[in-house]
């Protein structure tokens, strides 16, 4: 297998990696490793065709967090995305390319704000209170590189509304960040639903106008987020 020039591997101990059966690997002496953060640089090396992809597992996530390939190749690969870098007409099509992304982030914020409010749909008496926790879900939810719901393509901008908004609840009325949750299969999803039923319970109060108490953990959690 060390012979093979593209391998995917986990991160080991001791300067080794493990490999896709278990099994622990050195990488060569004249290899580097790259982190992940500079897909230029990254791209440049691995399109040479020699390396090592080092990958870890969050929950279904599988996230790359660097490669190992030869120390030469690196460091072309850097001197020459760094010269590319520098030349006025790449400086313009990033400057083009930032304003786009920002304007692009503007627009999608103002989708998901409207998205929010479709989904809290609060009486007209709580209409201020709507507004504001519509806000401060969109403030938290679409920042880019967050890796929350909201960020995501895979579903439909609705549900990524109505997710965001279970989250944040979550997060700011329950004493869930505090709770000690045992360590069983389905034990998190199964408290995490039942937190996701009162809080639906809760949005229910303000949809139907109902009176609010003034101890009311999503009156306090809006206040303190003005």
């Amino acid at each position: 297998m060390s012979n093979q020039n593209i391998l995917i591997v986990s991160p080991g101990k001791n300067g080794q990696v493990t490999g896709e059966y278990g099994e622990p690997l050195t990488p060569p002496k004249d290899w580097e490793f790259l982190p992940a953060g500079d897909a230029g640089i990254t791209r440049k090396v691995t399109a040479q065709g020699k390396y090592w992809r080092v990958q870890v597992k969050k929950g279904r996530r599988t996230m790359s967090k660097g490669v190992w390939a030869p120390a030469a190749t690196i460091a072309n690969a850097k001197e020459t995305v760094t010269a590319v870098r520098q030349t006025d007409s790449y400086q313009k099509k990033r400057k083009s390319e930032i304003i786009r992304r920002e304007k692009k982030q503007v627009v999608y914020q103002g989708e998901f704000f409207e998205a929010v409010v479709r989904y809290l749909n609060f009486h007209s008496t709580y209409r201020e209170v709507e507004q504001k926790m519509a806000q401060a879900i969109t403030n938290h939810a679409t920042p880019v590189g967050s890796g929350t719901v909201a960020r995501t393509q895979r579903i439909p901008v609705e549900e990524r509304a109505a997710r965001a908004v279970i989250a944040w609840m979550r997060h700011q009325t329950t004493a869930y960040d505090n709770m000690k949750i045992a360590r069983i299969k389905g034990e998190r999803r199964a408290v995490r639903r039942e937190l996701a039923q009162r809080s639906v319970q809760l949005l229910n109060s303000y949809r139907k106008g109902q009176i609010i108490s003034i101890d009311c953990p999503l009156w306090n959690a809006i206040h303190r987020n003005k």
